[in-house]
């Protein structure tokens, strides 16, 4: 499998509850990893988690265990920063289809690279301009 981009929910999911992944989402994340490819999350899914955790909804942990995944060269998952092509990008996601910037941001992310987006979200997943996993 090539490597994909997880969805802020598909991320913690991943850490922290595989049962909440479908068996189709864990499949392409697992063999992506044991492939050698990295499992891309976007800038914005870091800023989602601590506004999260910063609301009370999550719990710090779930933070504090991402960062150091993404510290560890080891677990596969590599940060991908806002750039000029994922900026460019979002103008080929469909506000009316996915109206919330942050998902916009993900969705444009996994656009710019060419790769798929492992997501539960329906409206993510009705955009005709990315692959979408779940």
């Amino acid at each position: 499998m090539t490597s994909v981009v997880a969805d802020t929910h598909a991320l913690i999911w991943y850490i922290f509850d595989v049962n909440r992944l479908s068996q189709t989402a864990l499949t392409a994340l697992e063999q992506a990893v044991n492939a050698g490819n990295p499992i891309y999350i976007s800038a914005i899914t870091i800023i989602e988690i601590s506004y999260l955790v910063e609301r009370g909804r999550i719990a710090e942990e779930v933070l504090t265990r991402i960062l150091n995944a993404l510290d560890d060269p080891n677990v596969g998952i590599v940060l991908v920063p806002l750039d000029r092509n994922i900026s460019g990008g979002i103008r080929q996601i469909d506000r009316a289809t996915v109206p919330d910037m942050p998902d916009r941001i993900i969705a444009a992310t996994a656009f710019s690279l060419g790769i798929p987006l492992v997501t539960r979200d329906l409206r993510i997943q009705a955009l005709t301009t990315i692959v979408t996993i779940w």
